[in-house]
Formats: C-alpha cells, sequence, structure tokens
C-alpha cells in the first residue's frame, strides 16, 4: 500500500460486508494506482443536465484516496451530451419562429464536444477547489497513440502530475478527432472512453481499472428485468454466451457492452477491472476496501471456478430439476435415501465432530457470547440422535402422493385432492449446525428442493454436514437437490427469485427475519421471536410448578421455547409460593429481572422490557391477577410461539388453552415440548407462529401442498348441458 501523507485518516481496513475479505478481492489490498472512468450516464441526468449530487459525491471520494496516498487518473465522458444542451439551447435562443418551423438538423458533434469539454472541466475544477484538489485536463486521439514519442510524453506528464498529488483527468478528443464516424466507428487503438481507460489502465501501469456506470454491474439479462441476476465475477468461459445484453446507453456510445469488452482485454493483459454504479455515494470506497460489489474481472477468474460454484439462479432450478428426480422414484427408494443419510452421518462422525469442534474453538477466540456458542457445539451423541430421527421419518407413512379427498363430480367423473411437495425451499439458519440435517432430511422425505445458508460460525460443520448427505444421495435424482450457499452475498440473489423458490424459511433471530420479510416476494414461514410464557395458577401444584419452571428455562435457554417470563398469580405471594420459586431459579444460576410489580417486591431490576426474548440464563418474572389478566398480559406482549399454564382448576385450565391465541398452548408441561422431534414428526424446519399454511413445529406436512387430479371418460363442460353434478364423497382408496 503507499506511504500515507502524516496526519490523514487510513481508509477503513480491507473488510468485506460479511466480515470477511473474498479471496476474489484481495488484490485490491497491493492497489497503488487506480484509473476511474465515470460514464456520461453517471454524469448527466437523464434530462441531460450534469447531476451535480454524483459528481460532487464521486470528487468527495477521490479527494479520500488523495489523502490515502493513491495515484487516482481519471476518464470522464460526458463533454458530448453537456456540449448538445447547450447548443440546443443557444440554438433556441437565436431561432426566428419561422426557423422553428423548418425541419430541425442534428447538432454537429464535434462541436458539441469543443463546447461541453470546456464545461466539464470547469465544473470538475470547481468542484475539485471546494475540496483543495486539483485537477488537470489531458485531451488525447487514437491517432496520439500511434506515437511511441507521444507515449512516452504521456507517461512523463502523469507522473509528474501525481508525484505533485494532481488528478489526470482524460477524455477523447472528439473535436479533431479524425474518425469518420466518432460515435459509431470500433476501430482503431481504442474507439470509446471505456477503451481509452482500458488501454490508460495498460500505458499507465496501473493495478486497478474502476468502470462506473448507471447499474450496479453486469447482469445476465437487461437489468430491468427481474430475472435477470448480476454477476460477481465475469468468467469467459461460462459467461460469454449466456449475457444477452440490454439496450444501448441512453447517451453514451456503447453501454454495457462496450464496458465488457474493454473490461475483458483490461483483465487478459493483467489489469483487474470492476464494473460497479456510480450511483452509489461510497462504491469506490467499498470496491477498496475489498466489499464483493459490482462485477469484477480478473485474469486469473478461471481459477476460482469449482463445481459448486454456480448462481444462485442455476443452483434453485438444479434443486428443483433434482426435487423432480427425487419425486419420480419409488416411495421404497426414497425410503432408501433417508436411510442411506442416517448411515452416512454415523460413519463420519468422527470427522463431523472434528469440525464442530473447530467451529466452537474459532467462536470462542472471536468473543462470540456463551448463547451462540451453546447453539453451535454438538453435544456428544448429537450426531446418533440425529441419524435416529432421520430413521424415524423413513417409517413414516410416504407423504407424497397421499389422496386426502375424493369426490364424485358427476357420472365418470371423479375429482382427487393430493398431497404435493412445494418446490424448493431456502432456509437460512443462524448458529445451528444440527438444523442443517434436520431440514436436509424433511426436504428429501417431503420431495422438495432445498437450498441452505448457514450462519458464518458454523461454516465447517455446515460444509462437512453438508457434503456427507449429498454424497449419501444417489447420482440419478442429483447431486444438486440440497445447495449449500457459502456467500452472505448471495442471499439478495436468491430473494429475487420468486419464480423458482417457492417458500423461505428464517431460523435465527428477529432482525433475520425481520431483514427477510422486508426483502422478498416469496412467501416466508417463521417466527421472530421465542418469548414463551409459563403462567402459575394460584390452583397449581407447587412441586410440580417448580420442576416445569426450571426445565422451561434451564434445559436449553438459548432455545425459542425457553421460558422468558414467568407470571403468577398474586395470592401466591403471600403463600410463599413466589419465595419458593425465586429460590429454586437462583440456586440454577438464573438471573431474574422483574415487571413492575415484582421488581420492588424483590427488590430486583426492573425489566426493560415486558416484550424480550433472553436466549441465556435469565428470566422476567411478574405477578397478575388471575388466568384473563394472564393471558391478556400473553397477547400483549408474547410472541404467539408457545404458553403454559400450570394450574388444578378445570375452569382456568380450559380459559386458557380456549384463549390463548399461540402456535402452542400447554397444560401442566414445559414449553419445552415445542418441537418436532417431541411431537413425533422426526424433526422440524423450524416453528412457525404465522397464521397461514403452516403453524408451530413444522415437520414433513407444513412442507406440502396439494394438486387436483380429475379422471374422467371423455366429458366437456359445453355450458354444463347434459352434466348432472353429483358432488358425492368418495371413500379414499388405500
Amino acid at each position: 500500500m503507499p506511504t500515507r501523507p502524516r496526519g490523514t485518516k487510513r481508509l477503513p481496513e480491507l473488510k468485506a460486508a460479511n466480515g470477511n475479505v473474498d479471496s476474489t478481492r484481495a488484490f485490491v489490498r497491493h492497489v497503488k494506482r487506480l484509473v476511474i472512468k465515470v460514464g456520461t450516464a453517471v454524469v448527466t441526468r437523464a434530462d441531460g443536465r450534469l447531476a451535480l449530487g454524483r459528481l460532487g459525491a464521486l470528487c468527495e471520494q477521490i479527494k479520500e484516496l488523495n489523502l490515502q496516498g493513491y495515484e487516482v487518473i481519471m476518464v470522464s465522458s460526458g463533454a458530448v451530451g453537456l456540449g448538445r444542451q447547450r447548443l440546443r439551447y443557444r440554438k433556441l435562443v437565436n431561432s426566428s419562429f419561422a426557423d422553428l418551423q423548418k425541419p430541425q438538423v442534428e447538432l454537429d458533434g464535434k462541436a458539441c464536444a469543443a463546447v461541453g469539454q470546456s464545461s466539464l472541466m470547469a465544473l470538475y475544477d470547481t468542484l475539485f477547489s471546494q475540496l483543495d484538489v486539483t485537477s488537470a485536463q489531458l485531451l488525447v486521439t487514437d491517432h496520439d497513440f500511434k506515437s511511441i514519442d507521444f507515449r512516452m510524453q504521456l507517461n512523463e506528464t502523469v507522473q509528474s502530475l501525481l508525484s505533485l498529488t494532481v488528478v489526470p483527468i482524460f477524455n477523447e478528443n472528439d473535436a479533431v478527432s479524425t474518425r469518420k464516424a466518432p460515435y459509431e466507428d470500433s476501430s482503431g487503438i481504442f474507439w470509446d472512453n471505456d477503451s481509452l481507460a482500458a488501454l490508460l489502465a495498460l500505458e499507465l501501469k496501473a493495478d486497478l481499472l474502476i468502470l462506473l456506470s448507471d447499474v450496479e454491474g453486469l447482469y445476465s439479462g437487461p437489468p430491468s428485468d427481474p430475472k435477470s441476476r448480476l454477476i460477481r465475477t465475469y468468467i469467459k468461459e461460462r459467461h460469454q454466451g449466456e449475457i444477452t445484453f440490454g439496450d444501448k446507453s441512453r447517451v453514451g456510445r456503447g453501454g454495457m457492452t462496450a464496458k465488457v469488452n474493454a473490461a475483458v482485454n483490461a483483465a487478459q493483459a493483467g489489469i483487474p477491472v470492476v464494473i460497479t454504479s456510480g450511483y452509489a455515494p461510497e462504491n469506490i470506497l467499498k470496491v477498496l476496501q475489498g466489499e464483493d460489489i459490482g462485477t469484477l474481472f480478473h485474469e486469473d477468474a478461471h481459477l476460482w471456478v469449482q463445481s459448486q460454484d454456480i448462481s444462485a439462479r442455476e443452483m434453485a432450478v438444479a434443486a428443483r430439476e433434482s426435487s423432480r428426480n427425487l419425486q419420480a422414484i419409488s416411495s421404497e427408494d426414497r425410503r432408501k435415501v433417508l436411510l442411506d443419510i442416517a448411515d452416512a452421518l454415523e460413519a463420519n462422525q468422527e470427522q463431523i465432530m472434528k469440525e464442530n469442534e473447530a467451529d466452537v474453538a474459532a467462536a470462542e477466540k472471536a468473543g462470540y457470547e456463551r448463547s451462540l456458542i451453546a447453539r453451535l457445539a454438538l453435544k456428544p451423541g448429537k450426531i446418533t440422535n440425529l441419524a435416529n430421527s432421520i430413521r424415524v421419518l423413513a417409517k413414516m407413512e410416504d407423504p407424497i402422493g397421499r389422496v386426502l379427498k375424493r369426490t364424485e363430480l358427476a357420472d365418470g367423473l371423479v375429482l382427487e385432492k393430493t398431497s404435493s411437495p412445494l418446490g424448493v425451499l431456502l432456509i437460512v439458519f443462524e448458529s445451528r449446525p444440527e438444523a442443517l440435517v434436520q431440514i436436509a432430511s424433511l426436504a428429501v422425505r417431503s420431495g422438495n428442493g432445498l437450498l441452505l445458508k448457514g450462519g458464518k460460525e458454523a461454516k465447517r460443520s455446515n460444509a462437512i454436514l453438508h457434503k456427507v448427505i449429498t454424497d449419501a444421495i444417489p447420482d440419478s435424482i442429483g447431486g444438486r437437490l440440497i445447495g449449500l450457499v457459502t456467500s452472505r452475498e448471495e442471499i439478495p440473489d436468491l430473494l429475487k427469485l420468486d419464480d423458482v423458490i417457492d417458500l423461505v424459511i428464517p431460523r435465527g433471530s428477529n432482525k433475520l427475519v425481520s431483514q427477510i420479510k422486508e426483502s422478498t416476494k416469496i412467501p416466508v414461514l417463521g417466527h421472530s421471536d421465542g418469548i414463551c410464557h409459563v403462567y402459575v395458577d394460584k390452583s397449581a401444584n407447587m412441586e410440580m410448578a417448580n420442576r416445569i419452571i426450571v426445565d422451561a428455562k434451564v434445559d436449553y435457554p438459548a432455545a425459542c421455547n425457553a421460558m422468558e417470563t414467568l407470571l403468577l398469580h398474586k395470592d401466591l405471594v403471600p403463600a410463599g409460593g413466589l419465595n419458593a420459586i425465586v429460590f429454586g431459579l437462583r440456586t440454577k444460576g438464573v438471573t431474574l429481572y422483574g415487571g413492575p410489580k415484582v421488581s420492588s417486591m424483590l427488590n430486583i431490576p426492573q425489566a426493560l422490557s415486558l416484550h424480550h426474548e433472553y436466549n441465556s440464563m435469565a428470566c422476567t418474572i411478574e405477578t397478575v391477577d388471575d388466568v384473563h389478566q394472564a393471558i391478556d398480559h400473553i397477547h400483549q406482549y408474547g410472541s404467539a410461539h408457545t404458553d403454559c399454564i400450570i394450574a388444578e382448576d378445570g375452569e382456568a385450565v380450559e380459559t386458557f388453552l380456549r384463549q390463548v391465541d399461540s402456535a402452542a398452548v400447554f397444560h401442566n408441561a414445559s414449553t419445552r415440548f415445542c418441537d418436532g422431534a417431541r411431537f413425533g414428526l422426526g424433526a422440524e424446519v423450524g416453528i412457525s407462529t404465522s397464521r397461514i399454511h403452516a403453524r408451530g413445529p413444522v415437520g414433513v406436512e407444513g412442507l406440502l401442498t396439494t394438486r387436483w387430479i380429475l379422471r374422467g371418460n371423455g366429458q366437456v363442460v359445453d355450458g354444463d348441458k347434459g352434466v348432472t353434478y353429483t358432488h358425492r364423497d368418495l371413500p379414499i382408496q388405500s
């Protein structure tokens, strides 16, 4: 990295958005000299006027780079467009009414370039002067580069300017260019400002070329098409025949086609190139910080390709195709796939635990919270338990193609309602690597394709579990039935694929679930909070109550079904019930916070919020007047996950069970029972608190939808003439 002037601040340390530097962007550590090309669409607005805000933000970034000691060279378009606008105005002012009635002749492009160039440079000079930066204008033509002496002089001049911390600004001198058709001709040493920027990057030995555009980067199709995807790294062997370019630039000469041609040529010559948006105010700085933005062109890109390195859309489409192969095989063969996965997990148990231990050690070293580390660790015997859960799933009745209802519509016309896989699921989960096993086995049992994105803290655990599971799936089904998404940057692309992905299930924090719900049109199933309540009625058996309360809080405090709030009937306070419960919790190491009533009563800290999920050895305690007030409290502060009443009064119990509007409501049982395996579902993809589709622990049935199959013998509607509808229920045949 270049030497920085004394007293200047550093750029943020090289760090990508997900906290890790992508290996494909590591080269930016060594960038000293860069060429930045600014497109006409960045310089001007849609109406042709100057985009002062964008230009100001651009100049501020270059000022920051100057302070850091980077050598910045600019290539700026926009002169012709700016000159055309000024000359049109001047022509209008000088025209008579009669002149305006005549056919209008297009303005001479060279005249536009001459007028616009001085205006453009005046603007750059003004903006940079406000930032205490000096800029210099260098106009060149294609013919100039044919001279070796010119090239030598160019290098000397630029080197001299850069040594004085002056920003050289290049543009093609269209006003005097000998090019016959300067806005269409693509012959010569360079033919537009994109190819000029690539030429200068090579000629001036730059370390990086940044081409600023009006879109985020190179897309697989027109950026306006929702099916188009952003290509993060351009690999010629893969992408050359795949991309469909949209319209030409609205104001410049070539648009994205010209940028890609220039980028490919520069990259092949050893100059890395990033095409990114010039609309975002800090994109140049982000590129130099190693963030995975825009599209990268690099001479080593072909070496980064791995067998699993496919786009988000390709991954989703492959999962759908593989799921159809899975549905096509026999029920017995699908059962065998699950049994093979269970056996493979146990056979590779030692390697799985080794990778998980490495994840846990890294998490401890990084200073992660104890609750996260608890979720991350695979306890002894966990792999065997997971394998046995998969075997339970395998023994269940095949859920695919079950006839749920048969109806005779008319004589000889029979309608069947059947169970069917949803299609492709995207599961985003945090911390718990066992979730990958549970979700994958449920997807196989329900015949769905699956895309998985786990937390970076479980990277090694997820990778080995995914490999073991997919290796156990026959090639006839397809190795991409279950895809593992390894980059956080791929999630936004996946969330756009509402035509390929059928359901998103986030398992993690409230923030994660909320972000996903706000970022996609795909249906989202899950819960954002697990604020579970236990209400102890005055009729409760207190020995039982203490046992349930301790289990609900202490057994696995990081789980979403752990108790977070304890509600006690007010009559238990004078009877000593409150003190006994407090003693039992404190003995187990639980930190207690009080509601408004209990905090003063027990002299404990008041909870900052009664709607709070601790996910740790802590909980809130509050008293209520009766079961009705307990229900009101749960509805106001709960999350509709799991709530429990401990009572012997039958009327209070039935009132609670009927009126508490949560996904799971228990009587005299720990909230920890709210679990797919404990419910006999074999496993769960998560717990849903939504009221549409599935609710509570979601197992196989929650991953199914229905299809209608009609069997006839030549009937037609024909206005319903001659059709006698019977709508008679028929027995479901086994």
